[in-house]
C-alpha cells in the first residue's frame, strides 16, 4: 500500500512528527512519501493508496485554532478521493478547537473516508496513529 503524508510545518515540530509518523507507516509494511504541503503535487497525492494531511495549530491559546492556509489550499486542490483511507494530524501547544474537525470534513468534501484524527504536542508520531496504520492492512 502506497500512503501519502502531506504537512505544513512552521518551526520543523510538524514535519519531525510527519516523518516519525510515515517511520511507523513504513515498520508496518507499507511505502510512504512525506511531503511539505508547498511541494507535493496534489494529482500524486491523490493516487496514493491512503492519504494522511496535518498542519501546525494556528491560533490564540485556547480560541480560534485552526489550519494553515496552505494546509486548507492544498486539500482543496486534491482530486476526488474515492473513499479512499485518510486521516488528519495537527501539532499543537495549548488546545487545537475543531481545528481537526475541519480538516477532516474538508477531505470528504473530496470523498475521503476520514478514519483517523491525530494531534502531538511535539516532534513525534500522534498517538494512536499506529492503530491507524494497522487498520489499513
Amino acid at each position: 500500500m502506497q500512503v501519502a503524508i502531506v504537512f505544513d510545518s512552521k518551526t520543523g515540530t510538524t514535519k519531525a512528527a510527519a516523518e516519525a509518523m510515515a517511520e511507523l507507516v513504513r515498520a508496518a509494511g507499507h511505502d510512504c512519501t512525506v511531503s511539505s504541503v508547498l511541494d507535493a503535487d496534489p494529482a500524486t497525492v491523490s493516487g496514493a493508496d491512503a492519504i494522511c494531511v496535518g498542519s501546525w495549530c494556528k491560533g490564540l491559546f485556547f480560541v480560534f485554532q485552526h489550519a494553515t492556509e496552505a494546509t486548507m489550499d492544498f486539500i482543496d486542490g486534491l482530486d476526488n478521493l474515492d473513499g479512499k483511507p485518510a486521516a488528519v494530524f495537527c501539532t499543537y501547544k495549548t488546545a487545537v478547537g475543531g481545528m481537526l474537525r475541519k480538516m477532516a470534513e474538508k477531505l470528504q468534501g473530496h470523498g475521503a473516508n476520514v478514519s483517523g484524527s491525530f494531534k502531538s504536542r511535539g516532534p513525534v508520531a500522534a498517538e494512536g496513529f499506529g492503530e491507524w496504520v494497522e487498520s489499513l492492512g
